[in-house]
């Protein structure tokens, strides 16, 4: 199987579209046309992870955080990037960083903590806005199913459970064309008056390339008319941390009993008890204390992420019960 597959269905499961500004998530070093004979997953992509991808005989090396952040204005390893850099390229090893894109979508990192956690029906806790967009563009009547269906393969339409979602309203369209054009209906330098459909279809924001591509392809006019609209309302499937219920209210001891258990943990750095038993619980993988508001906002009873600092412990106001499991 080649690279380029590989990363096609990492992208189908977590579009690169939908990493934060500061990530760099994406293939780091490799030939998207090379051979895959083995893959390695890890969390990060250090020399050690090199090492044991050459042992095993895998050429490629997919990771949750990117080994580069930033640009590298030189490779001659002088620090642990640039030598698992040099190591990889010397080796023929892709990397491959799959990171905030993964952490945003629904089954994505957030989903497994959940799982491993026992809550049901968790949702997003931090709904990302401006992630949808809603096109607007009209058609004659006769050729309204074509273009509509075009549209949903492209996927617009989905929202939440519920996909080949539209609206359309009938109404009267006007054009002249002039002596360069080829009208689809209508003649040269006369006004035409069409009876068309207007068609408003929401989709997610980086499909709109796909989505416009299926609109010019299908739809009869030469020129064809329409308008994309960014919306803010939130995502209710893209966005940072998740909420969701214990199957049963658990004592607090009980819990972190089972919180060690899963992530194999020796301490929980935590805040002072506030409840007996608990079980509304929020949480984000990895450094997550810019949720913290959102937790306590939605009436978490405990809030799991990692990384918090110091003084950051004293925002939780007593209204719930911080647990930092380390990133």
């Amino acid at each position: 199987m080649k690279l380029k597959e590989i990363i096609s269905a990492l992208e189908l499961l977590a579009p690169p579209a939908l990493q934060e500004s500061y990530d760099n998530s994406g293939l780091i070093v490799g030939d998207k046309n090379a051979e895959i004979k083995g893959a390695l997953i890890c969390l990060d992509s250090t020399e050690a992870i090199i090492e044991e991808a050459i042992s095993k005989k895998c050429n490629l090396v997919i990771a949750h955080h990117p080994i580069i952040f930033s640009g590298l204005k030189s490779i001659t390893g002088k620090n642990y990037i640039e030598r698992t850099i040099l190591k990889a390229i010397k080796n023929d090893i892709a990397i491959y960083a799959i990171h905030t894109n993964l952490d945003n979508v629904q089954h994505g990192v957030n989903a497994k903590i959940g799982a491993l956690l026992g809550i049901k029906n968790p949702i997003i806790l931090a709904p990302k806005s401006s992630q949808l967009e809603k096109l607007v563009t009209y058609c004659p009547f006769k050729n309204t199913e074509d273009v509509m269906s075009a549209l949903f393969s492209a996927g617009a339409g989905s929202i939440g459970n519920y996909s080949e979602c539209s609206f359309s309203v009938s109404g009267k369209g006007t054009f002249k064309a002039n002596q360069f054009a080829n009208p689809f209906v209508g003649e040269i330098n006369e006004r035409h008056i069409e009876e068309e459909n207007r068609i408003e279809v929401i989709f997610e924001a980086h499909k709109r390339y796909a989505v416009l591509t299926a609109l010019q392809k299908v739809h009869p006019y030469e020129e064809v008319a329409y308008e994309v609209y960014t919306t803010e309302n939130a995502h209710q499937f893209i966005g940072s941390g998740m909420i969701g219920e214990l199957k049963d209210e658990l004592p607090l001891e009980v819990f972190f009993d089972k919180l060690k258990s899963t992530f194999k943990l020796k301490v929980i750095r935590h805040t002072e008890p506030l409840a007996k038993t608990v079980k509304k619980i929020a949480w984000c993988g990895g450094s997550g204390s810019f949720l913290l508001k959102s937790a306590i906002g939605k009436n978490a009873d405990v809030f799991i992420t990692g990384d918090f600092k110091y003084h950051d412990f004293f925002d939780h106001e007593k209204k719930l019960i911080i647990a930092d499991i380390g990133h």
